[in-house]
């Protein structure tokens, strides 16, 4: 048998060969690296001004219908990547920044115990000491925690209203 040199050994094992048209390319557009959102816009920038061409020319030119099997074509890639945005757009949960859900436990954590210290607020919740102490600085630090000394410790609370202290007062006499 002879070897054939227009068969590379990257194209049989399925290796990327840039000079053929690849299912996963839109107009020269990766889809697989495009996010939802820019393959739905990506393949509206197709859609809408085939579609204005098309109205344009069944008004002002009916007698050139033949044209939409010339450009029409465009519309069956444009409409899939359309479709497949779209899809992704809604399978993706709505996510919400890592900073903000562990703010959201640390303050949580804060509620329940009353005030913490960093090491206390790292047994609480899933964040580590280091991480507990730079969130509660900052939050004091902007004047969303009272911080109160004792013992040479300390202790991060969230601001007590009036009739929280009052009721406080009145508790431990």
């Amino acid at each position: 048998m002879e070897k054939r040199p227009d068969r590379d050994l990257e194209s049989r094992r399925g290796g990327h060969r840039p000079d053929r048209w690849d299912s996963e390319n839109f107009f020269g557009l990766d889809v697989e690296k495009m996010s939802p959102k820019a393959q739905v816009s990506a393949s509206l920038a197709v859609l809408i001004p085939v579609a204005i061409g098309l109205v344009t020319l069944f008004t002002l030119v009916p007698n050139l219908w033949w044209l939409v099997f010339v450009f029409g074509w465009t519309i069956f890639p444009a409409f899939g990547l359309l479709v497949r945005g779209v899809a992704g757009l809604s399978e993706r949960p709505a996510q919400r920044p890592v900073a903000n859900v562990k703010e959201r436990e640390l303050l949580e954590a804060l509620q329940r115990k009353g005030e913490l210290t960093p090491a206390q607020a790292a047994m609480e919740t899933s964040l580590t000491v280091n991480e507990a102490d730079e969130m509660l600085e900052d939050l004091a630090a902007k004047g969303h925690l009272d911080v109160r000394v004792r013992g040479g410790g300390l202790f991060y609370g969230l601001w007590e209203t009036n009739s929280e202290a009052v009721r406080r007062r009145l508790g431990n006499e």
